[in-house]
């Protein structure tokens, strides 16, 4: 009897030992796969960023240029005007001798403060309602304008899309430099035609130069026509 009960202990042992084994065997080929599992997402999470990183290599790999300054102008020898420009273009101007910028855009300019001290360029904001330009502004552009060594130093006057910045070097133009104002109208007008409330502001200016120099000076054009919506 006591020999039928070892023999069936044995029995029973073994057959757990065997469970056992192939629960083990089981977890083993779980972690295994649980594992590969994750290497190959890993993997993959590395080859997805490993594209743009590949671009933006060859984005930075590519020489900037002028070109892609939003209505880049060089008005007079040294006078240019332009779109926002970035820290390259930014960099680009500076090679060409430029060393002020006036910046006519409102409100935080932290970031192109930063970006102009670290070039070494001097910087200057006149913040330029879009809705709402006064004479005031013109004044403070005119001002600072004149402080600047034409025989050696250049400037850069820029906003968003150079629709301020063109109206303000052709008012500078024809009312604190003399030229004639149908050369400065070309470059204007490349940009873009002056709306009615920018018209205005733009005969303010004038009406204020012509009394204070004694002239006559006339913009040969008249105000866009406002738009329907």
């Amino acid at each position: 009897m006591k020999k039928h009960q070892s023999a069936a202990l044995k029995i029973l042992k073994d057959t757990l030992s065997f469970q056992t084994s192939k629960r083990s065997l089981a977890v083993s080929a779980a972690c295994i796969s649980l594992g590969l599992g994750l290497s190959a997402h890993a993997n993959a999470y590395h080859e997805d960023n490993s594209t743009p990183r590949t671009s933006n290599q060859a984005q930075m790999n590519t020489k900037p240029t002028l070109t892609t300054l939003t209505n880049y102008q060089e008005n007079a020898p040294y006078m240019f005007s332009s779109g926002l420009p970035d820290a390259s273009h930014l960099s680009l101007l500076k090679e060409k001798g430029v060393t002020h910028v006036v910046d006519l855009i409102p409100g935080d300019r932290t970031s192109e403060i930063l970006t102009t001290s670290e070039l070494g360029l001097d910087y200057f904001n006149v913040p330029v309602d879009w809705e709402g330009p006064t004479l005031a502004n013109f004044l403070n552009y005119a001002a600072f304008m004149q402080t600047v060594d034409i025989k050696k130093d250049k400037v850069l006057t820029h906003c968003k899309l150079n629709w301020r910045g063109a109206a303000f070097t052709y008012l500078y133009r024809i009312n604190v430099l003399g030229e004639n104002e149908q050369a400065a109208q070309k470059d204007l007008m490349a940009i873009w035609h002056p709306n009615p409330t920018w018209f205005a502001f733009m005969n303010e200016v004038i009406a204020h130069y012509n009394e204070v120099n004694g002239k006559e000076v006339a913009m040969s054009f008249e105000a866009a026509a406002p738009e329907n919506h």
